[in-house]
């Protein structure tokens, strides 16, 4: 269903601007990935998905009441597996990549000069091959930032030496499709190892050692050249992979002990309904005070007492055989005691999320002390 106004809570993370947008990052590959929300409808996008990082970034689009309108990779890459088809599992959202990258599950294969659309924003594609065929660049329709994938790095650019690479098809592209910009356009990278997170057109066209400057086609293609690369490590498991658009290869999602939504803080929780069709085969953990605990705000029935100071003292008292679900008054504290258990070893623990609070509210039984 289609957002028709701004929810309090994105409008609130955009600053208050027509437009949200957030750089996430996977440290174990240096990738950024990108999501961009039209603030008035409450559509938007996610650019270059990481497979490991699915979970963190549905989080977030769902946390902000994100309506995502595509997935977007700039190119099928050689050194992660991308999101995209896991995120189009969980919402239903587009595929979308070159189709010159002649990838499977792509629902929306892209060519230059087509528009992504997302409320009343839209990002226009630029084809800007040489590290890839398929490779290309997303602006923002009002050319204040763009998305440059691998074709353009913060002072560096995308290796050409492997998977259709030519130095001298990079060099147009860069220099007739991204430093065509304007100046002062910010340029978002697909990678960084150092930190550097976001550039613009005027420092690239200053200061990038390959192609800045007063370097010509001959000495950017002379350095690209004789770089003598070794090739991405992951390269025979990612780009199968991204050619099937981050579809694994037996066809099926991960699964879970359990229908876990976890926070974009990484916490896992499950929801009262959930919890309340499964209690005999679950541990519901209280780690509420005594008192609390036979107090008049009840208990989930059942569960076992076991106050946060003490669990890691007495955390051998909870039985190993079941998945365990930790609850407080408002899922703060329990919080803190998931964290705890998932550092000692404990694999199925999951947060209550809401806590005993959003039990209680959405119907669910509550006992009190005297009902034993």
């Amino acid at each position: 269903m289609v957002a028709t106004s701004a929810s309090p809570l994105l409008q609130a993370a955009a600053g208050g601007g027509a437009l949200l947008f957030r750089q996430l990052f996977d440290a174990p590959t240096g990738t950024f990935t990108y999501l961009l929300a039209d603030v008035r409808s409450g559509e938007g996008v996610l650019i270059d998905p990481v497979f490991e990082q699915h979970e963190r970034d549905l989080s977030l689009i769902r946390e902000l009441g994100i309506e995502l309108v595509a997935c977007l990779d700039t190119h099928a890459h050689a050194d992660h597996v991308t999101g995209s088809w896991l995120m189009h599992e969980a919402t239903g959202c587009a595929i979308a990549l070159s189709a010159a990258a002649r990838a499977e599950n792509v629902t929306q294969p892209l060519q230059h000069g087509d528009r992504v659309s997302f409320g009343g924003r839209h990002l226009k594609v630029r084809s800007t091959p040489g590290h890839t065929d398929g490779c290309v660049s997303f602006v923002l329709d009002d050319e204040s930032m763009a998305f440059t994938g691998d074709a353009l790095l913060v002072r560096g650019c995308g290796r050409c030496d492997f998977q259709q690479g030519n130095a001298h098809t990079l060099w147009r592209s860069i220099t007739e499709q991204i430093f065509s910009l304007p100046e002062a356009c910010l340029l978002y990278p697909g990678h960084d190892y150092t930190g550097r997170s976001v550039t613009s057109v005027a420092e690239e066209k200053a200061f990038n050692a390959r192609l800045g400057g007063s370097a010509s086609e001959r000495d950017f293609v002379g350095h690209m050249e004789n770089m003598k690369l070794p090739h991405p490590g992951r390269i025979a498991e990612a780009l199968p992979g991204n050619l099937r658009s981050g579809k694994p290869r037996d066809g099926v999602a991960p699964v879970s002990w359990a229908p876990l939504q976890r926070s974009y803080a990484g916490l896992p929780e499950l929801l009262p309904d959930w919890v309340a069709e499964h209690l005999g085969a679950l541990t519901i953990l209280d780690v509420r005070s005594a008192e609390e605990f036979n107090g008049p705000d009840g208990r989930v029935p059942g569960s076992l007492l076991l106050p946060l100071a003490e669990l890691e003292q007495r955390n051998g008292e909870i039985p190993p055989d079941r998945p365990v679900v930790v609850v407080c008054h408002s899922g703060s504290r329990s919080a803190l005691a998931t964290q705890q258990l998932l550092k000692a070893g404990r694999g199925q623990v999951a947060n209550l999320r809401g806590g005993l609070s959003r039990w209680g509210d959405e119907g669910y039984p509550l006992e009190s002390a005297t009902a034993r």
